[in-house]
């Protein structure tokens, strides 16, 4: 579920030794599945360990999930670097916005979890989300755009050059274009 490189488990460790005995420490997502997910690591003492918390076993601590947070830190990576001006650990959940599905999922949720994980992190630096309205008989991915989405002038360049690009290299044999339903509205509220 969660891989902790072996520089991010030794500064654990570092940080554990100045912490009462059995100390651990918890990885933990909110508002996991949606576009305001944040990841975060805490200490976690003994008694604060619930029923149904996941227990990963790592190098002299233990990494404690709890169960909400579990299906949206699949393929996480924690890791730590030192760097000349200082260093920096980062926590990189890729599936923290949205639940990972199975390769063999039905082509609207593959279509969408690429789309939540993958898109939409983008298009939320200017304001913007889009989400799948319904995918045609004839393989087309029918989207609808919002937030600063909405009324942008570059939306036909972003759903043609970018979002129908990746959706084509990612689903070949399985989707054929793109459409947008979106009934644009120009005005003020497209730009941040």
């Amino acid at each position: 579920m969660i891989r902790i490189t072996e520089s991010a488990q030794a500064h654990f460790r570092k940080l554990l030794a100045d912490q009462p005995d059995n100390t651990n420490i918890r990885v933990f997502v909110v508002n996991p599945g949606t576009p305001s997910a944040e990841c975060g690591v805490s200490y976690c003492p003994p008694d604060s360990v619930e029923t149904d918390d996941q227990l990963l076993p790592f190098s002299g601590f233990d990494a404690v999930v709890d169960s909400s947070s579990a299906p949206f830190l699949t393929d996480a990576v924690i890791d730590f670097e030192v760097q000349e001006l200082g260093s920096q650990l980062t926590l990189k959940a890729p599936n923290a916005k949205a639940k990972k599905v199975d390769d063999d999922a039905p082509l609207i949720e593959r279509v969408e979890y690429m789309i939540q994980a993958e898109v939409n992190p983008q298009l939320a630096n200017h304001g913007g989300k889009v989400s799948v309205n319904q995918i045609t008989a004839d393989g087309i991915a029918v989207l609808q755009f919002g937030g600063g989405c909405n009324g942008c002038s570059m939306v036909d360049v972003t759903l043609k050059e970018g979002i129908e690009k990746e959706l084509l290299a990612r689903f070949p044999n399985e989707l054929t274009g793109v459409r947008d339903i979106t009934e644009h509205q120009r005005g003020e509220h497209s730009y941040y």
